[in-house]
C-alpha cells in the first residue's frame, strides 16, 4: 500500500519546501546577525522535527537546539483548544532569544500557551517560525514579545494536510512533500 494513494493532491513538493526553507533561514540569519549570544531554536515536537532539522542546517549563525511538546490534538483532526505542555525544554533559556519552530499554526492556542510559558522561563524574546500558517483556522491572537518576529514558510489553505512532519494519527510524517489527505482517511 502506498501512502501517496491516500492523498487528494500535493500542495508543496520537496523541492518547493527546500527552496522556501532556504529563504526563511536566510531571513532569520540576517535578522539575528547582531545578537551576541547564540539563539535558541526550540522545536515543537513531534511535527516540527523535519522542518527544524532542515532549517537549522541553513541558518548561518550559532544556534542551540531544544524541544518542547504541547499536545492538543490526540489522534483527531481538530485541536481541543486546551494545549498541555507534556515535555519541557532542558536548556536554561533565561535571557536568550528564542525561535519557536512549529510545523503548522492554525487556531493559535498552542502558540499562545508556549509563548507565555517561554516568557515565564525568562526568555528575552520569542520569535515564531512555522512551516505552514493556516490563518483560516485562527481563533486567538498571540503576541510575540521582546523583539520577536513571525516567520512563515507557506500560507496553508483550509485542508487537512500531511507530510514533511505533519501527521494523522502519527502516520504520513515521512512523506517528503505536503499534501491534502483524502477525507475518508480521517473520518
Amino acid at each position: 500500500m502506498s501512502m501517496d494513494e491516500d492523498l487528494e493532491r500535493v500542495l508543496w513538493t520537496a523541492e518547493e519546501i527546500a527552496a522556501r526553507i532556504a529563504e526563511v533561514a536566510k531571513q532569520i540569519s540576517d535578522d539575528f546577525r547582531r545578537v551576541k549570544s547564540p539563539i535558541v531554536v526550540v522545536g515543537v515536537a513531534t511535527g516540527a522535527f523535519l522542518f527544524l532539522a532542515d532549517l537549522v542546517r541553513q541558518i548561518t549563525l550559532p544556534v542551540a537546539v531544544d524541544f518542547i511538546r504541547a499536545e492538543s490534538y490526540g489522534s483527531g483532526t481538530r485541536s481541543n483548544g486546551a494545549p498541555v505542555i507534556t515535555f519541557d525544554v532542558k536548556l536554561d533559556i533565561s535571557g536568550k532569544h528564542i525561535i519557536l519552530v512549529e510545523d503548522i499554526v492554525d487556531t493559535g492556542n498552542t502558540l499562545l500557551c508556549l509563548i507565555a510559558h517561554l516568557k515565564s522561563k525568562g526568555a528575552q524574546s520569542v520569535s515564531v517560525c512555522t512551516l505552514l500558517d493556516k490563518q483560516a483556522r485562527r481563533t486567538v491572537h498571540f503576541e510575540l514579545f521582546g523583539e520577536g518576529k513571525f516567520y512563515s514558510g507557506f500560507e496553508c489553505p483550509d485542508y487537512f494536510v500531511v507530510g514533511y512532519g505533519l501527521d494523522f494519527a502519527e502516520l504520513y510524517r515521512n512523506l517528503p512533500y505536503i499534501g491534502v489527505l483524502k477525507p475518508e482517511k480521517y473520518r
